[in-house]
């Protein structure tokens, strides 16, 4: 579903999906184009996360050993403009701590950190009695390993960044440039890449500014 404003719809409405965020810090370009123009395209890294997410998607309670976990519970903050599921809520001895479950091996990924230290902040603002969080976890399919997450001002104030950063994006009439440099190579495996055409993009780009710079220098032959 798009997330774009129209003429007729106040700014102050309009919320950003936790899943949005993660797609921003990933590539302001897919995040335009799925969450802005509402293209989703589906290729075998995306069918994977969609099945290996099945088993952790269905509502639920459950207490095991003085933990309790809420599976697939939704959040929002009308304050931060963010809203959407978290995939599992533990409590214990009175401390909250939010899980997400991602399909790939854990890393450094500050996208998946974001996504998460968002939910936390919705969390905080609904209970404040329990804030601050001070921890989340991000388990991997692919590491079969949980990886903590500290929510610290750093992140926090990156996260809220973000949030205003994707609704001045969700604004505007067309979407970003592709990825320039080393972040190029996210690109390859991106399952918008038949849309997207980043590569072909920037070969117009590159001959745009041959044509701009030939055109800017009339009288050299002259010297």
């Amino acid at each position: 579903m798009s997330t774009r404003l129209t003429d007729s719809e106040p700014a102050e409405q309009m919320i950003i999906p936790f899943s949005a965020l993660n797609a921003l810090e990933y590539c302001p370009r897919r995040f335009y184009y799925e969450y802005v123009q509402g293209e989703m395209l589906v290729n075998a890294f995306v069918l994977e996360g969609q099945l290996l997410h099945q088993g952790v998607d269905q509502p639920g309670l459950l207490t095991e050993k003085g933990v309790e976990r809420i599976h697939r519970l939704y959040l929002c903050s009308e304050r931060l403009r963010t809203a959407g599921y978290l995939d599992l809520l533990e409590e214990e001895r009175g401390k909250l701590v939010p899980v997400e479950y991602k399909r790939g091996k854990e890393g450094r990924w500050l996208n998946d950190h974001i996504q998460l230290c968002a939910q936390a902040l919705c969390l905080e603002e609904h209970l404040p009695h329990l804030a601050p969080l001070t921890h989340g976890y991000i388990f991997y399919f692919g590491s079969r390993r949980r990886q903590q997450v500290l929510f610290l001002p750093e992140l926090r104030q990156k996260t809220q960044e973000s949030i205003q950063l994707a609704l001045e994006l969700a604004r505007e009439p067309g979407p970003p440039v592709p990825l320039q440099g080393k972040a190029a190579r996210r690109c390859r495996d991106c399952s918008l890449l038949p849309l997207c055409l980043p590569e072909e993009v920037r070969a117009l780009q590159e001959q745009e500014q041959e044509d701009t710079t030939g055109q800017a220098m009339p009288g050299c032959n002259l010297c």
